[in-house]
């Protein structure tokens, strides 16, 4: 059996990955390989570094670390405003998280794990899917975070990427391609939630990205082939109001989402897998 865990993209909701990681963990269940996409690159890029139990504490400081700081986004309004005047493309500079990352995994290559990882970004060059595999991890995450609009596209070896959710959010096909038997999918609770027509000019942006990350996700759940075990872990603790345009900095009650999604996912994992 090969066990695939599948890291998704949502922003700060991916603290709640902690959780379901928590309940995975404390079951004995360790990953073969490990994919990761926007954030579900960062998280996924320590479990792979470290597959035990111990993860979980340094992940739940790291979040803790990220919610006190805001370092990541935590640029003034009026800073943000002269960025985007100035680029044109984005609000954030990359510097914080990068020198953050740095600060984690140091000169850290994808040879050097002891658990194969991936991370899902998107070129732009090549109008495509990207796959890191081998190299320095730090840039691949960078990459793979780019989130368009709010930080810029990450540089790595000329080619310019942007977040890896654009082109597949939730990589479940790409464990299969991999061998992978059982998968254990870790997303944030978005892909549960009805959609709604967008009223705003705003809104349009962020409809029309959940109905192509949800598209690509429920096709690749729906061809799953026969003889591969799929779990879709639940999120708690998150809701409609995280998908706000000011979301993306709210990173109040981190350690309550990740205790709630902790214990839905034990449930479910108790259920699913007793049975």
């Amino acid at each position: 059996m090969t066990t695939a865990f599948v890291l998704g993209g949502g922003g700060v909701l991916g603290a709640v990955e902690v959780g379901m990681l928590r309940a995975l963990l404390e079951r004995g269940i360790a990953p073969d390989l490990v994919l990761g996409t926007s954030v579900g690159a960062l998280n996924g890029a320590m479990v792979a570094r470290q597959p035990d139990l111990s993860v979980v504490d340094r992940l739940t400081e790291l979040w803790a670390e990220v919610a006190q700081s805001r370092e990541v986004y935590g640029d003034r309004a009026l800073r943000t405003v002269r960025r985007a005047v100035s680029t044109g493309t984005h609000i954030y500079s990359s510097k914080p998280l990068r020198l953050r990352l740095e600060e984690e995994f140091g000169e850290t290559r994808f040879e050097d794990l002891p658990v194969t990882f991936g991370v899902c970004a998107a070129s732009i060059e090549r109008a495509a899917e990207h796959w890191f595999t081998s190299g320095p991890i730090v840039p691949a995450i960078l990459a793979s975070a780019a989130v368009p609009g709010l930080l810029p596209p990450a540089e790595v070896d000329g080619e310019h990427f942007l977040d890896g959710g654009l082109v597949n959010s939730i990589p479940v096909g790409r464990a299969v391609e991999l061998g992978a038997t059982r998968i254990f999918v870790l997303q944030v609770g978005r892909i549960d939630r009805p959609l709604t027509v967008p009223s705003r000019p705003w809104q349009v942006a962020r409809v029309s990205f959940e109905v192509a990350r949800r598209h690509r996700f429920m096709r690749d759940m729906a061809t799953i082939p026969d003889g591969v075990e799929a779990h879709v872990l639940p999120a708690g603790g998150t809701s409609a109001r995280d998908d706000s345009l000011r979301a993306h900095r709210d990173f109040g009650g981190v350690q309550a989402r990740i205790d709630a999604t902790y214990d839905a996912s034990r449930a479910y994992l108790d259920e699913a897998l007793d049975d």
